[in-house]
């Protein structure tokens, strides 16, 4: 796994390059997905449950699962990117939310918090957590800074499947499932925190796929493959595996 996240860790810095003013989405697409398939990986996004991508890149409003199409990137986006790879029979996916140029400081604030949010999840890892507790610092980061957590996606297990059990929501649901799910060590999970700068609600746009926010306000994205250890937690989408 940490072989499949070196490579989406890579995949992102190309993807981060390629985001600028002009470009269209789909261009971005089909260079990442040139990127992988020459490092001998899999795309995972590539015809799952019919996506006609291989990346989900979303702009602004756009919250995840937007399909790269014509759409160009203008100065003062931002632009979030979400790559999935399958390396010999192993997954990591990860999402960055890159700014274009210069951004308002509502947008730079709301990519910073996102950030934040799963920095601070992944710092709070430990065997024997709780689903719930996971969640409550998500929530708690994000609202603390005055943003609002996405209800209606989640994060998951992840391994040999791109999605496993468990689902893992950004906020505490009041469910007897997550509030005695326990998290063991050697469990691998993509944590992804979904923040929007004004209501959690979300809509999805007549292609099936795209979710956008529900008021139309800015959303950012970041998310990261992270095996639960007993030395720590271990990022395996991180840049410095990519070295």
């Amino acid at each position: 796994m940490r072989l499949a996240g070196s490579i989406v860790a890579e995949a992102l810095v190309e993807a981060e390059r390629l985001a600028v003013p002009g470009l269209e989405t789909a261009d971005i697409d089909r260079k990442v997905e040139e990127f992988v398939v020459a490092r001998g990986a899999e795309l995972l996004f590539k015809g799952y449950r019919g996506f006609p991508a291989s990346t989900c890149i979303s702009i602004d409003e756009e919250v995840v699962h937007g399909i790269p199409g014509p759409r160009r990137i203008q100065a003062g986006d931002i632009v979030s990117i979400d790559i999935g790879v399958k390396f010999d029979g192993w997954c990591a996916d990860a999402a960055r939310t890159f700014p274009v140029g210069k951004i308002s400081a509502e947008k730079a604030a709301l990519v910073a918090a996102t950030r934040g949010a799963l920095e601070a999840a992944v710092r709070g890892l430990y065997p024997g957590m709780k689903l719930v507790e996971l969640a409550r610092i998500v929530q708690d980061y994000v609202e603390s800074r005055g943003f609002s957590v996405v209800r209606n996606f989640v994060g998951h297990g992840i391994g040999r499947q791109m999605h496993e059990e468990p689902q893992i929501a950004n906020f505490v649901d009041g469910s007897v499932r997550q509030a005695t799910t326990v998290l063991p060590e050697g469990a691998v999970l993509a944590i992804e925190p979904m923040v929007n700068a004004g209501t959690f609600e979300v809509d999805v746009l007549a292609n099936g796929w795209t979710v956008v926010t529900r008021d139309r306000k800015p959303s950012a994205h970041w998310e990261d493959t992270v095996a639960i250890t007993a030395g720590g937690p271990l990022v395996v989408t991180a840049l410095d595996k990519a070295s």
